[in-house]
Order: C-alpha cells, then sequence, then structure tokens
C-alpha cells in the first residue's frame, strides 16, 4: 500500500494533532488521545498523527496512489491554516510503498 510521511518540526505538535483530529472528527471515526491520533477518510485511506515533543509526525496510507498527493495537500493545508502564528516551513512529504 502506497504510504507518505513528513516530520513537521514544532513544539506545539500534541496541540495541532487534537485540532486536525477534532477538525475531522464530525466527518469520520476519529480516534485521539493528545500524542497519537488516526483519521480514517475511507475505507482505503488513514492518516496517522503522533505527537513528538519537537515534532508532528503524519503518515497517510492509501490503498490508491492518486489519492495520495490528494490527501499529503488536505493534511498539509489544515494543518498551516491551524498553525498560523507559527512558520511551520515547506511540509515535505516522503514516499514509499510497503
Amino acid at each position: 500500500m502506497p504510504t507518505s510521511q513528513a516530520r513537521v518540526q514544532t513544539a506545539e505538535a500534541s496541540r495541532y494533532l487534537q485540532q486536525l483530529c477534532r477538525h475531522w472528527s464530525h466527518k469520520f471515526k476519529v480516534e485521539a488521545t493528545p500524542q497519537h491520533g488516526t483519521v480514517p477518510f475511507g475505507e482505503d485511506r488513514v492518516c496517522t498523527f503522533d505527537a513528538e515533543p519537537d515534532a508532528l509526525v503524519m503518515r497517510i496510507d492509501t490503498a490508491d496512489p492518486t489519492n495520495l498527493t490528494r490527501l499529503e495537500n488536505v493534511v498539509s493545508d489544515h494543518l498551516l491554516r491551524f498553525a498560523f502564528r507559527e512558520s511551520l516551513g515547506d511540509i515535505r512529504w516522503s514516499r514509499a510503498v510497503a
């Protein structure tokens, strides 16, 4: 299954993780703690978030590689909106095929 991962340097990782999960919980069955969150965007599309002390790690898994770019953009755009007080720089996704 194609995957993509991004590691974003921030001291507010837990805060952003919780904001993102809360935002999508209105549409999806989200599971979240202050350190880990899972957003199932569909049967074959899931995004996980992990808060580290100095970074937010985001991972997207999808069966359809064409959805990967779209989901990368959706997740990045939402994170940047929530982090408007902080300059997170460019969010770089790295891809792998599992």
